[in-house]
Formats: C-alpha cells, sequence, structure tokens
C-alpha cells in the first residue's frame, strides 16, 4: 500500500523559501559583524610607572682653598754703631822716602833675615820590583818563616772552632830595615788576622831594598799559615 504525504507535511515546496531565508539571516549577521564597535578598555598594572618629575639636583663646583706662602721674614736690620773718638790725634800726611840708592859702601846684612820655610820631604812611595829585593837578616824568605812560625801563638779561639788556613799580608820595608804598613790582604778569620799582623809587626831589621844602588821602600807579600796538628 503507498504511503501518501499530506500538502503541508511536504517541504519540499518550502525549500527554496528556507534557503533564501538562511542566506538572508547570514547576510544580516555578517553585516553585524562589520559593523559591530569595540571599546579599548585599559587594563591597570600594578607594575606601570607614571611619569615622576625628579627636581635636578645642583651641585655645587667648589675650588681647593688656596694657601699663601707665608711672606718671607723681614731682612735683619743692620745698626751702624758709629765709635766717637776724641779728635785730638794729630796725623801726619806727610810721606818720607828714604834715600835708597845703591852706592859702593852700601852694606846690607843679610843676617837678620830669617827664611821660616819648612820644607816637607815627602816619602817616595813603595817600590812592587827592585834590582836588588829585601833580604831577612841573609836568611831569605825561608829564614824569615822560620822565624815566624817560631813565634806565632794559634788562637785559642780558632783551635776550639778548627779554624785553619793561610793569611796573605802586605807590608813595607823602609829604607831602615824597618817593617811598617802591615796590612791583610786576604784573611781566614779576624783571630788567626791579628795574630799575624802582631808577629809581622815585630820583625827584626831587614836588609834594605835597593834600586840603582840607592836603599828604598819595598812592598813585601808574605803568606802565613794557620795548620792544626
Amino acid at each position: 500500500m503507498e504511503t501518501k504525504k499530506s500538502k503541508k507535511a511536504d517541504l519540499e515546496s518550502k525549500k527554496v523559501l528556507f534557503f533564501q531565508a538562511g542566506l538572508a539571516t547570514v547576510l544580516a549577521l555578517l553585516l553585524i559583524a562589520f559593523e559591530w564597535t569595540t571599546r579599548e578598555v585599559s587594563t591597570g598594572t600594578l607594575g606601570e610607572l607614571a611619569d615622576v618629575v625628579m627636581e635636578e639636583e645642583i651641585i655645587p663646583i667648589t675650588r681647593p682653598e688656596v694657601v699663601q706662602p707665608p711672606p718671607p721674614p723681614p731682612p735683619p736690620q743692620v745698626l751702624e754703631s758709629l765709635s766717637i773718638v776724641d779728635d785730638d790725634v794729630e796725623i801726619d800726611d806727610e810721606i818720607y822716602i828714604e834715600d835708597v840708592e845703591a852706592r859702593p859702601e852700601t852694606r846690607i846684612d843679610f843676617t837678620r833675615i830669617v827664611i821660616d820655610e819648612e820644607e816637607e820631604e815627602l816619602e817616595p812611595q813603595p817600590f812592587f820590583m827592585v834590582e836588588d829585593a829585601p833580604d831577612f837578616q841573609g836568611g831569605g824568605q825561608d829564614g824569615f818563616r822560620d822565624w815566624i812560625m817560631s813565634q806565632l801563638k794559634y788562637p785559642q779561639i780558632a783551635a776550639e772552632n778548627g779554624i785553619q788556613g793561610t793569611v796573605h799580608i802586605r807590608f813595607v820595608v823602609n829604607t831602615d830595615g824597618s817593617v811598617s804598613d802591615v796590612e791583610v790582604i786576604r784573611g781566614v778569620d779576624p783571630s788567626i788576622d791579628r795574630e799575624a799582623v802582631r808577629v809581622i809587626s815585630s820583625s827584626p831589621q831587614w836588609t834594605p831594598g835597593k834600586q840603582r844602588g840607592r836603599p828604598v821602600r819595598v812592598f813585601f807579600h808574605f803568606p802565613v799559615g794557620f795548620r792544626l796538628q
């Protein structure tokens, strides 16, 4: 049996009308959307800073105080002291010139003329090398060494500390054979050095050195050995 529809219930005839109504509705919504106006809403934030007018601090320019130097002291006043003397002295303004013309009978006494000039005789510098070297009592350097060994006294403080060595001494043999200007050229210990200087300073007479047959002062070097037994 075929089902029949009522004409009122048939919507196929109204499809075009519904389509047009839908288009009109969509167009109306689009126009409303384009014409819709919105307000800008400002939202305040806690971090927003307002413009604060800061007053610029003016720093005054200061200049260092100029210290004026103290004024120089006034020059000392020179007080002229005038000594008043009695004007009773007679001054003879006349100049007398004696006749000093030399004559054959003129005699001059030179005995009263005293020449007070002391001429210092500078002692010549010692020689380092001479033609004839100084000699110690005919024994030479070996004799001088034997004499030194017989006179030496080993310093106790140096012996206790085990100090030993050779002291190099320089001295001068003078023109009369005496010994002077004893000095240490290279030492070992103060106590040992003093003993070496003491012994050589007490040396007996030498035969002086000679240069061209004339006695002269001569430098002499000598090593003094200190050895512990």
